[in-house]
């Protein structure tokens, strides 16, 4: 299909999107290549063109004075073809002869297309080599970019390159992170489905699969394809083909009768009238894709509007284009039944309107090759322009309009720039690509619940605001009409308070949900890791968040500091009581007997042993920590000593009075004091080293007990404080020890009785205290060791103090000498 002009720019469109498949038997000539399922979105997109030539044909102020031409071929979706009409357009004829321009006609500018990757590819390869421009509107491959492989190739499409980038973005935006990608095998499929994959992956995604429709198959694989698809867990399809694979992989899933599917469509088959097939409703609803950045033309929409068969003689593919929009026949054809059902079409008349089915005034890949037409368009405006001495090639010379070279245009064509309708800036970079573009589409019912491609955003790496990727969720129909975001994940999300485990030989997205460890939290869907709490805090019971750590001493505010305090301020009372009643019956024969000053030095001890107990109820200050064991420990070694003191000081007594007795020389009064003071100096040497070497110090504990901080008092050396207990154990055993053996002596001055069971006591609480100071934790391990204080205390008190209190108050008679004296010869 032509038109003569001053200039000719050809044109290659996939008019027919197959061929008739043959069976080759390599015995005869293979037959000419046939066509078959005619496409109208291409054949309009053909009409770009000549929509454009005759536009810039009319314009007086676009290349004045000269004429545009154009031959257009249809590559019917083969190399073969494809080739056939870049060969025929460069040898100048019908007859194709290579490397020679057989008729001296109009020269040709450069060729418009082609719509395939690959026969673009391979035109590409051939008109490089003489450099002629050759501007693309729908091959998107990278490869195409590469300037020493294809120095004259351009494009009006961006590259794949950014398309695909753009496709794992969306589904990164969907929170999509198990997919599976269908791509054909040829090098736009390939390259798409390599790239996807890859940033897929490197955004936290996983590929569920990864098929090729192979387009050499009349069934392009379909079965195989559905199955796998069906298997799979991933509710999300990744299509990288043209509409026509598309649509019969969708066939094969309405036969399987697979729904639910969300496909992602690539700019290849985003916005083909095939989708909006009544009977493929069902599957394709909802489908989002990207799309070749629409602009609206509404003069073209006219010209589109005003083809007729009786007007358009010239046009070969109009009669099956009437068809095709009219669904009618020719009455020239042969056979007016078709179908299984013997079904009769309706007779084209040629009178039939487009008014009223071609009302779309934006246009897409007609935008594209509208765009081509001009950029080459303009180009020659340059080359026509250009004044002799300052122009680009050697000496400043310039090419002539009616003879120039390919390579010339070439020129021309690199620095290209104006302006197109919408405003837009046209250019080329050095690779030859346009600025990156694209607008997100996605399948709904409109109107008369015909499925039609909506735009719902855009993906534009030149956004002014620096946001790539804009998209209205809120306007996007799903799958079976859903409102929400369809879910595709391998493994359900992780809620807060747990993280992903990676399962061994599954894909990273195929994870177990894990709670999070004590002492971690995560406050985020699919955490990849737990966070630690700080050293003060710890995490709440769902572990979503970090609280403050409850703090544990024992407190006069708990019920048991309150409880031992109360009884340690009462127990205090006691041992002054008892003292008081001492002091004022010091004359009579019984307090007397029992060594005055040391019973009163003991009761002072036991006042001081009970109040030390309040050293270890509060909040455990530093200077607190270093004194209150320490304190413990010599009031208490006062207490014992007293008691040991006391024990000798009987046996003395009792055995000097035997004849010949040398123990008469330590019945002085002087013998407990200094046995006293001799037992204190070696506590105070064991507490002395323990303070220099090893101060207790405050302390937090934050391991003991989970979510609480134990307030404490480092004893700093375990070793000390053991030495120190074992000492006041030593000397409390000696006066057991001697107590029992003097347990015979008369009752009447016999203390050695009341003092073994003292002792017994004594140290029964203190063996006691031991495992249970080691098992107990936080504040009960301080109210342990109260206990035992308060405890120990009493046992000395009650044993060794209340039958003499009970004597003085209440049986005075037998608070005498003579009474004491007389049990003392009756003894005897």
């Amino acid at each position: 299909m032509s038109h003569p002009g001053d200039i000719v720019i050809g044109g290659t469109f996939m008019i027919h999107l197959e061929r008739v498949f043959n069976d080759l038997d390599f015995t005869t000539k293979p037959s000419e290549l046939q066509c078959q399922l005619f496409a109208t979105e291409y054949y309009q997109s053909m009409q770009a063109l000549i929509f454009a030539v005759e536009e810039i044909n009319a314009n007086p102020e676009l290349l004045p004075n000269t004429t545009l031409g154009y031959q257009v071929f249809d590559t019917c979706f083969t190399l073969r073809k494809a080739a056939e009409g870049t060969l025929s357009l460069l040898s100048g004829g019908n007859v194709i002869t290579p490397n020679y321009h057989c008729l001296k006609g109009a020269p040709l500018a450069g060729i418009i297309g082609d719509s395939w990757t690959t026969t673009s590819i391979l035109m590409a390869q051939i008109l490089g080599l003489q450099r002629y421009p050759q501007i693309s509107y729908f091959a998107t491959n990278p490869i195409l970019s590469e300037r020493n492989l294809f120095p004259s190739f351009f494009r009006t499409i961006p590259s794949d390159e950014f398309q695909m980038r753009g496709l794992a973005q969306l589904i990164s935006h969907f929170g999509w992170t198990y997919v599976g990608l269908l791509a054909n095998d040829n090098d736009y499929g390939q390259f798409g489905l390599q790239t996807v994959k890859q940033e897929i992956i490197n955004g936290g995604g996983c590929v569920a699969y990864a098929e090729n429709i192979l387009t050499g198959q009349p069934n392009r694989n379909a079965p195989h394809l559905v199955n796998v698809v069906k298997k799979s867990s991933a509710k999300v399809v990744v299509m990288i083909t043209s509409d026509f694979d598309f649509v019969a992989v969708m066939e094969e899933m309405l036969r399987q009768n697979v729904t639910g599917i969300t496909w992602i469509a690539s700019e290849a088959m985003s916005t083909s009238n095939l989708l909006s097939n009544e009977g493929l409703k069902g599957i394709v609803l909802g489908t989002i894709g990207f799309a070749i950045h629409r602009g609206k033309m509404p003069k073209f929409t006219e010209y589109l509007n005003s083809l007729s068969p009786s007007k358009n003689l010239n046009d070969a593919f109009i009669g099956e284009y009437w068809e095709q929009i009219f669904s009618c026949k020719w009455p020239d054809k042969e056979n007016l039944n078709i179908g299984t059902e013997n079904i009769t079409m309706k007779a084209c008349t040629g009178r039939e309107k487009l008014g009223s089915l071609l009302t779309e005034e934006y246009h897409r890949v007609s935008l594209n090759v509208y765009t081509a037409v001009y950029a080459l368009a303009w180009a020659l405006h340059s080359l026509q322009n250009c004044s002799p001495g300052n122009g680009p090639f050697q000496h400043g010379s310039c090419a002539n309009i009616s003879s120039f070279h390919p390579w010339q245009l070439l020129h021309y064509v690199n620095n290209v720039r104006f302006k197109a309708q919408d405003g837009s800036q046209v250019f080329f970079d050095a690779k030859g690509n346009p600025p990156p573009i694209y607008d997100i589409v996605n399948w709904c019912a409109k109107d008369k619940d015909i499925l039609e491609p909506v735009t719902v955003g855009s993906y534009d790496l030149n956004a002014p605001d620096g946001k790539t990727l804009n998209i209205d969720t809120v306007g996007i129909t799903w799958n079976n009409n859903d409102t929400q975001v369809p879910v595709s994940k391998c493994s359900p999300s992780c809620t807060p308070g747990s993280r992903k485990v990676i399962e061994p030989g599954k894909p990273l997205c195929c994870y177990a949900c894990a709670r999070c460890p004590q002492g971690y939290i995560s406050n985020q869907t699919d955490a990849v890791e737990c966070l630690p709490c700080s050293w003060d805090s710890w995490p709440n019971l769902q572990r979503t968040k970090c609280i403050p750590r409850t703090t544990e001493f024992l407190s006069y505010e708990t019920p048991l500091g309150f409880s031992l305090a109360a009884i340690t301020i009462f127990s205090s009372l006691v041992p002054l009581i008892i003292l008081g009643i001492f002091m004022y019956y010091k004359e009579t024969a019984i307090v007397r007997a029992n060594n005055y000053s040391v019973s009163c030095l003991l009761l002072l001890s036991l006042f001081l042993c009970f109040l030390c107990s309040l050293g270890f109820i509060g909040y455990p200050q530093p200077e607190k920590c270093l004194l209150r064991q320490v304190a413990f420990g010599m009031v208490f070694d006062l207490c014992i000593s007293c008691v040991l003191a006391k024990t000798i000081t009987v046996v003395i007594a009792f055995n000097a009075t035997k004849p010949g007795s040398r123990l008469r020389k330590w019945t002085g009064v002087k013998v407990p004091y200094v046995l006293i003071l001799c037992c204190a100096l070696i506590q105070l040497s064991i507490c002395l080293i323990w303070l220099i070497f090893f101060q207790p110090f405050h302390e937090l504990d934050i391991e003991t007990k989970p979510g609480i901080i134990i307030v404490n008092c480092n004893e700093g050396s375990s070793t000390a404080f053991w030495c120190m207990l074992g000492y006041l154990g030593l000397l409390a055993t000696i006066s057991f020890i001697i107590a029992f053996l003097a347990r015979r002596l008369p009752d009447s001055f016999n203390e050695a009785k009341f003092i073994t069971f003292s002792m017994l006591a004594f140290l029964s609480v203190w063996v006691s205290f031991i495992p249970a100071y080691l098992s107990a934790q936080g504040m009960y391990t301080v109210a342990m060791e109260v206990f035992a204080i308060l405890s120990s205390s009493w046992a000395l008190i009650v044993c060794i103090f209340l039958s003499k209190c009970f004597i003085i108050l209440f049986r005075p008679n037998m608070n005498s000498r003579e009474n004491l004296m007389g049990k003392g010869r009756h003894y005897r």
